[in-house]
């Protein structure tokens, strides 16, 4: 399976907790497009021999593009590489964008899949996170989305947030359910550098939970979920019914994907590009001719480590085959797993090794613990 990421590097504002690429200022927007047309244009050259089985629009907020603008980037798709029949195109929305009108231009334009990011159902963190919308809105745009024919939707949400009680996390729990989409999103709150929440939590304006509570709320997340129908296939990845995101689990799995715009990264199993996060830069080079990126061959070790980590964080654990195609662990590697096995952390079979609930609150650390390092 090979996929296609394309980044929008717009927002409506800056949420206060994000450190992701984008702009708002959204004067030069059909700029953008076109340049991300050119490198499309550009990269098909290499990369013709693929076939495409997801187009994913991420951000950014992909859903401030105008249908013209959308449907001229799918269109530089489709005539530049090929796409298979059944493509999963999914657009990354903010939910005051989820009007009829945008979602029914969305639908003809061949989006197939939806990814809403919702956050929380509470308008006083939604106001602190600096969200442009409200909870309300994310009501309609579920209603909107399913009156329009969406059935494939995955919504997004948050925990870990400043003064969260388990109470309030469970009740959000509920509320996603209630709404019944075939996916759902969760992620624990990071306070990441040089954003406001950083600034406010060290000026002491926020407390942001313990580990203990990020567990706790963790585990909450994995039942409730779990009790109402779906399955944890990746660690902040829920689905109903087999409804993964075709997309993300093809990166999960190691598969090629080409990445398209400011900030995106591509890999293509043997090497890994990543264009620079400056848009001005970004569109300067394109209209020069030039492509805007970085590349890196992976070694024998970066390929085994990023196989492992990113295999534990699903289901289906990692393949014992794939891994030592790449290298052979000597035998404190495998004493290593044999203790997380004994400490019901990760369970093996022949073929794969995969982390257990428990152990999948240890996920990174216990990664890093079987990551090999190249002698110096």
């Amino acid at each position: 399976m090979t996929g296609c990421y394309i980044h929008i590097p717009f927002c409506a504002r800056k949420c206060s907790y994000c450190d992701f690429h984008f702009s708002t200022n959204h004067s030069y927007q059909d700029k953008m497009v076109n340049s991300l047309c050119m490198e499309l244009e550009m990269r098909a050259k290499t990369w013709n021999a693929e076939i495409f089985q997801t187009i994913y629009f991420g951000g950014g907020t992909p859903s401030v593009l105008t249908a013209s603008q959308l449907e001229k980037l799918i269109g530089k798709v489709k005539a530049y590489y090929r796409v298979d029949d059944s493509v999963e195109i999914t657009l990354e929305c903010n939910p005051d964008d989820c009007s009829l009108e945008n979602l029914e231009n969305w639908k003809k334009l061949g989006v197939n899949r939806l990814s809403i990011g919702i956050q929380s159902f509470n308008d006083e963190q939604l106001k602190w996170m600096n969200r442009s919308h409200k909870a309300a809105d994310s009501l309609n745009a579920v209603q909107n989305a399913k009156q329009v024919g969406f059935d494939e939707l995955s919504l997004d949400l948050m925990y870990g947030l400043p003064n969260m009680t388990p109470e309030e996390w469970k009740a959000q729990l509920l509320q996603i359910i209630a709404l019944n989409p075939e996916h759902v999103s969760a992620y624990c709150l990071t306070v990441e550098q040089k954003t406001a929440l950083s600034k406010w939590v060290n000026e002491g304006k926020l407390v942001v939970s313990t580990n203990e509570q990020q567990s706790e709320q963790f585990e909450m997340l994995v039942s409730t979920l779990g009790a109402a129908g779906y399955e944890q296939y990746e660690i902040s990845n829920f689905a109903r019914n087999g409804h993964y995101s075709a997309h993300n689990t093809s990166y999960w799995k190691g598969a090629k994907y080409l990445g398209i715009g400011p900030s995106a990264h591509g890999y293509d199993q043997v090497e890994r590009y990543w264009n620079q996060a400056n848009n001005k830069s970004y569109m300067a080079d394109l209209e020069n001719g030039k492509l805007p990126e970085t590349r890196e061959i992976l070694s024998s070790f970066d390929q085994f480590n990023e196989t492992l980590m990113i295999g534990l964080r699903t289901k289906w654990g990692v393949s014992k085959q794939q891994l030592f195609k790449m290298l052979s662990p000597d035998e404190e590697w495998f004493k290593i797993v044999k203790e997380y096995e004994d400490k019901n952390l990760l369970v093996q079979t022949e073929e794969n090794i995969a982390l257990t609930a428990k152990g999948r609150l240890l996920a990174d650390g216990i990664a890093a613990d079987l990551f090999l390092i190249a002698s110096s």
